[in-house]
């Protein structure tokens, strides 16, 4: 089977970061951004920017945070 992504496993997911699609509630603020910086500090490689990278890094981690909460607000 073809898979436009056959590098990515589909079984399992960095372990820090939690599915935030629930029945029961819809996710905090807090939720998303905390799985936001999980997964700018994986794909970056920073767990701490350096000063010079610090403005990217905190403009990623709120292009994701934003982008998340549409995603997660357009499939409850």
């Amino acid at each position: 089977m073809w898979r436009a992504f056959p590098f990515v496993k589909l079984d399992t997911m960095c372990r820090s970061i939690k599915t935030l699609r629930r029945k029961e509630s819809k996710p905090t603020d807090q939720e998303i951004h905390d799985a936001a910086l999980q997964f700018v500090r994986k794909i970056s490689g920073y767990r701490v920017p350096s000063r010079a990278n610090t403005a990217a890094f905190e403009s990623a981690v709120k292009e994701v945070s934003a982008s998340s909460r549409r995603l997660l607000d357009a499939v409850a």
